[in-house]
């Protein structure tokens, strides 16, 4: 859906189950056009699609992807984003720390990331850039030594300019404007914008133009141009509200480098205010959010530090004496407060501010995937919340 001429917007379908392409098509028969009928009924809609490895594969298998690119433009419905961090089941299973494997260390990924944008650049329509959202490197705990760690951002930035090299070749040959979306998250290897500029600086841009000179005999200052023409950020509204980072600081910070946001995920986390005296009640509400399928990471600030649990169950077992805390629980963007416990609403309200003055990203998707795992007090019949959901970011933009 396209809003103000500007904007492409939709919800991320790694909300509905699809660990294989039956499910995964089943789902969206269902529901896009039902979403489609009460959001834009007159206008074509974007979908967030979410494939997983399996589902992507056997996507390939036989006619089935020209098959669901003509029932996408009979029904109006167009990809412009897709979510390529999830590789496996995302749902009815415990995930966790998973989620992020295989990471960016590994051929599988590298081989499902550029499969997912040969698909992509086939489904995308002309004169509309298409991204692709993506795992930050790894999971930091599975690398214990500086040694290690280096390694990973070595071999992850290799991997990711290998799929650079992917996308220049299709922009060549089809004109069309791929790039991938590296989206930082808590425990990631990239949680925050000083992570993230440090990346860039000390192993995607150097690294990567050493390959790019190589492969295309081109310039230094092309080289850098292309890579950051290719590889872009998720700004995950949630993710960075864990991160304590007001929008304009972060956007700001990655303009002065040249890094662009390819897609904003529209996200909002948990936020706990306790009071002085009795806060019973808030950890009590917290603990109906501790559930065993997703991480759900929680930081607090001090001073200019902040501080993470890396799942929520190691808070509650401590709790302890506390100003503020952030929990990793998408709930609905809608939200502004649930029963003793609030949310970060308020920076999506703040993206969307800076959104009006300056369109630094196009791409705007709603990613409320907990649906199945929130209190039962916040859930509607799922095409009905996320209608509420496209409505409400619908009107405030």
């Amino acid at each position: 859906m396209l809003i103000k001429d500007k904007f492409h917007l939709s919800y991320c379908t790694n909300i509905h189950p699809g660990e294989d392409w039956k499910q995964t098509w089943e789902n969206l028969e269902e529901y896009l056009p039902k979403v489609k009928e009460q959001v834009s009924p007159k206008q074509p809609f974007g979908v967030g699609l979410r494939l997983s490895n399996v589902a992507s594969l056997e996507l390939q298998e036989g006619s089935r992807l020209q098959e669901f690119k003509d029932w996408l433009e009979e029904n109006d419905l167009y990809v412009f984003t897709m979510n390529g961090f999830p590789y496996g089941n995302f749902h009815n299973e415990r995930v966790k720390d998973m989620v992020h494997a295989p990471d960016w260390t590994t051929a599988d990924r590298l081989e499902y990331t550029i499969r997912l944008f040969k698909q992509l650049a086939f489904l995308l329509p002309k004169g509309i850039k298409g991204g692709i959202s993506t795992s930050p490197i790894s999971y930091k705990f599975w690398h214990a030594s500086e040694k290690a760690t280096d390694k990973a951002f070595v071999d992850g930035a290799t991997n990711m300019i290998a799929v650079a090299l992917q996308l220049i070749d299709i922009e060549e040959k089809t004109g069309k404007h791929l790039h991938l979306d590296i989206e930082p998250e808590p425990d990631g290897m990239l949680e925050n914008s000083v992570e993230v500029l440090e990346f860039y600086g000390s192993y995607l841009i150097p690294i990567g133009t050493k390959i790019l000179v190589d492969k295309l005999g081109c310039t230094t200052s092309k080289a850098k141009e292309l890579i950051l023409r290719h590889i872009m950020i998720c700004y995950d509204v949630c993710h960075f509200s864990l991160a304590y980072e007001e929008p304009q600081y972060t956007l700001k910070k990655f303009k002065d480098a040249g890094i662009e946001v390819g897609k904003i995920q529209v996200s909002s986390a948990l936020k706990i205010l306790f009071e002085e005296g009795n806060n019973e009640a808030i950890w009590q509400t917290l603990e109906r959010f501790n559930e065993p399928t997703y991480l759900h990471q929680v930081t607090r600030k001090k001073g200019d530090q902040v501080f993470t649990y890396r799942d929520l169950p190691e808070l509650l077992t401590k709790k302890g004496d506390f100003t503020e805390l952030r929990a990793h629980f998408h709930v609905p963007i809608f939200m502004e407060q649930y029963e003793s416990l609030f949310s970060t609403q308020d920076q999506i309200l703040k993206v969307l501010e800076l959104l009006k003055k300056d369109p630094f990203s196009d791409h705007l998707e709603i990613e409320t995937y907990t649906w199945d795992v929130l209190p039962k007090e916040l859930k509607m019949e799922l095409s009905a919340s996320i209608v509420r959901e496209v409505k409400w970011l619908k009107n405030k933009l």
